[in-house]
């Protein structure tokens, strides 16, 4: 994406978009690394055919808690492994015998997930993996590239808090946490926070891409980072949701809340831009839909978006529900049978339409989401009285009606490329055409259009949550 400032507004324009998904490698899920960084330089390349003008800036952001391996010239020890591995199961209770679940949490602050970096560094430990051993350097998927473009092996701070390895009061390595776990703390690179400029595009890059000279700046590299530093509006009595394949569903608060009733919660403080937190939970957002899609599209029914709206917008109204966040839906063989496995389970009607079983989803995810508003409300003491949407799920003009309707609270959606948004900002920022992150935020909301739905009162809703509760994990 490229983005130009132009003093009061912000234009974004799709250079190149390329596929990205997990390869299954002898049993094993995994990123096919080199040919994300070719396309990467396609990109570029695209750039510099169309554009005279040198870039004032290059910034990379990426999913979490994956990570790369380099051995001491800096080569790639094989391609890293997708998050949704198995690798890491079971792997919780086995960290917990070594760290204590409470010590870990008062220490980093990060919601217990199997995918975490730290249970995939750990499986690795248990497994006698030799990389480990032959390695020099860890990086995360976004510090890779940042490598890649400049040369320098740096740990990128928002991305660098998605581990459950950093010390969120103190926004360090928390190698004292790591030891008892046999994890090589000397793989961990030098912190950086974002708006750091991280060096120059190496020589190779810009005679293969056709550019002039350009800066990379560490922007909020973890893309959720980036989606909430675009949120125009943002404030102490609204909430985000970053709205994808997961989503992310909490409010920005200046320190770490690192409490008890915040570990039972199972909530995380991830590091945002402008020395914030994003006091958040990691809710499996879309993927439950695009699992459906892909496993309707195996049986030769390709479904479109709008064609899957439509369908569950003619189905019964909170007819079966399910925990989005449950286990059977982390990667399943089967998303449609896992589903009306759920509901089998828990004595409801199963959802046997394709109408039936996306109107499952989507309600279920805003019902997902109230839950999670109240549980931030009762963390931060501050009530919650607007949503907004950003990413690709704020054009899902069904979900973003449900979740008003679940919450009871406004909607505000978009903008859709929040990420990329949010990334130019940092850079605009850094460099010095911004003042501030609320400059940014209120540029944005001049530069993008945003979409309202007001909730419709119901008591279908409120007993529909009733029900929905008994089912959480």
């Amino acid at each position: 994406m490229l983005g130009s400032w132009d003093g009061a507004r912000l234009e974004l324009r799709e250079l190149h978009r390329f596929a990205n998904g997990a390869v299954n490698m002898l049993g094993h899920l995994q990123w096919d690394t080199l040919h994300l960084w070719s396309e990467t330089k396609n990109g570029l390349a695209r750039y510099a055919a169309d554009y005279a003008a040198p870039l004032a800036g290059i910034g990379v952001d990426t999913w979490g808690v994956d990570f790369a391996l380099l051995d001491r010239a800096g080569n790639l020890l094989g391609n890293p492994y997708h998050y949704r591995d198995s690798r890491t199961e079971g792997m919780l209770e086995r960290v917990f015998q070594h760290v204590p679940r409470r010590m870990m949490f008062a220490q980093t602050g990060i919601q217990f997930m199997s995918i975490n970096t730290l249970y995939q560094l750990f499986s690795m430990v248990e497994s006698g993996d030799a990389r480990l051993r032959i390695a020099d350097t860890l990086l995360m998927m976004p510090d890779l590239f940042h490598y890649w473009l400049t040369g320098s092996k740096i740990g990128e701070y928002t991305i660098a808090s998605t581990t459950q390895m950093l010390d969120a009061r103190e926004r360090r390595w928390a190698v004292e946490m790591l030891s008892p776990l046999g994890i090589p703390t000397r793989l961990l690179p030098a912190l950086i926070p974002p708006g750091t400029i991280i060096g120059q595009l190496r020589p190779e890059v810009i005679a293969g891409c056709g550019l002039k000279p350009a800066q990379v700046i560490a922007v909020g590299s973890h893309d959720t980072a980036s989606a909430v530093a675009a949120v125009p509006g943002l404030d102490a009595h609204s909430c985000y949701i970053s709205s994808g394949t997961w989503s992310l569903v909490g409010v920005e608060i200046a320190v770490p809340i690192i409490n008890d009733r915040a570990r039972e919660l199972n909530f995380t403080n991830e590091g945002g831009v402008s020395h914030t937190i994003r006091l958040l939970k990691n809710v499996t957002g879309l993927w439950l839909l695009q699992s459906c899609q892909q496993e309707w599209q195996r049986a030769g029914h390709d479904y479109s978006w709008s064609e899957l709206l439509a369908l569950a917008g003619q189905a019964d109204t909170l007819r079966s529900l399910i925990d989005p966040d449950a286990a059977e839906f982390l990667n399943p063989d089967d998303m449609p049978a896992a589903i009306r496995a759920f509901c089998r389970r828990t004595g409801q009607p199963q959802p046997e339409t394709v109408g039936a079983i996306a109107r499952c989803c989507l309600e279920s995810l805003a019902l997902k989401y109230r839950w999670v508003i109240a549980a931030l409300e009762s963390l931060t003491g501050v009530p919650i009285q607007m949503v907004r949407v950003v990413g690709g799920g704020s054009q899902n003009a069904l979900l973003c009606q449900f979740t008003a309707d679940a919450t009871g609270k406004p909607v505000v959606a978009g903008p859709v490329e929040a990420t990329a948004i949010g990334n130019v900002l940092m850079q605009t920022i850094t460099t010095g055409h911004l003042a501030s992150l609320a400059e940014g935020r209120a540029m944005v909301a001049r530069s993008f259009p945003l979409k309202e739905y007001e909730p419709h009162p119901s008591d279908v809703w409120d007993a529909a949550y009733m029900r929905f509760l008994k089912w959480l994990a």
